[in-house]
């Protein structure tokens, strides 16, 4: 059953499960003394086994640490640049978030590329801080992206797509081989063999927002049967 929220309610659930377990609580909740409240309108969303958030449809991203988002690179300033992942102040990258960088091995990173990065610093009392490295200091699919195509959506979109049940990703890829990026930030990197196909992976994501999952896997199919025809 949809649970539609306001700010200032109280979520019952998350306290009843917090006095036996440890609780995450997402975007949209915050612990208040001993109660847990929403602090935005919206569909309350419960991820097994601890973790709950709220799902709003909100046009300017508020940073939240832990999340992976794809940022523009706007300046270089002493030993961090600033980026751009469209929320109210730009974030710092320091030289040193990316992988084997020093003071003296420093990443090749210029004004305007794209980076795929995490938020480790997300806080109403200091400016966001990104990283290019997990937690073991490894890049994996953090850094910067070359090439392929970058595009704006709703948040809601980009959260929907990496949730487990969501059919899109699978369903694209047997029709089309492509990579992507999604920035929990409203913002989609693709890159497929060519422009064409490129073109045809985000209308589909695009166009799969408010689809069922009968209505994506036809999305998808039709896609694949205009290109390859």
């Amino acid at each position: 059953m949809t649970e539609v929220v306001m700010p200032g309610d109280r979520i019952p659930s998350a306290e009843e499960m917090g006095k036996t377990k440890k609780v995450i609580l997402g975007p949209g909740l915050r612990r208040q003394d001993d109660h847990v409240v929403a602090c935005k309108v919206g569909i309350l969303q419960h991820k097994e086994p601890n973790t709950f958030w709220v799902d709003s449809y909100q046009r300017r991203y508020v940073p939240v640490r832990g999340e992976y988002v794809i940022g523009v690179v706007t300046s270089k300033a002493g030993d961090i640049f600033r980026v751009d992942i469209g929320s109210s102040e730009q974030a710092a990258l320091p030289y040193l978030a990316f992988e084997q960088a020093t003071k003296k091995n420093r990443p090749d990173v210029n004004t305007g590329d794209l980076v795929y990065a995490r938020l480790v610093v997300a806080s109403k009392d200091f400016e966001p801080e990104l990283v290019c490295v997990n937690s073991s200091g490894k890049k994996g699919k953090l850094g910067v992206l070359s090439d392929g195509f970058v595009f704006n959506c709703s948040l809601n979109l980009a959260r929907m797509i990496l949730r487990e049940n969501c059919p899109l990703l699978a369903a694209l890829t047997k029709e089309i081989p492509f990579e992507i990026a999604v920035g929990l930030n409203g913002r989609i990197w693709i890159k497929a063999k060519s422009v064409k196909e490129t073109i045809a992976v985000g209308n589909a994501i695009l166009a799969a927002e408010h689809a069922s999952n009968e209505q994506i896997s036809k999305i998808c199919e039709n896609i694949g049967n205009i290109l390859f025809i």
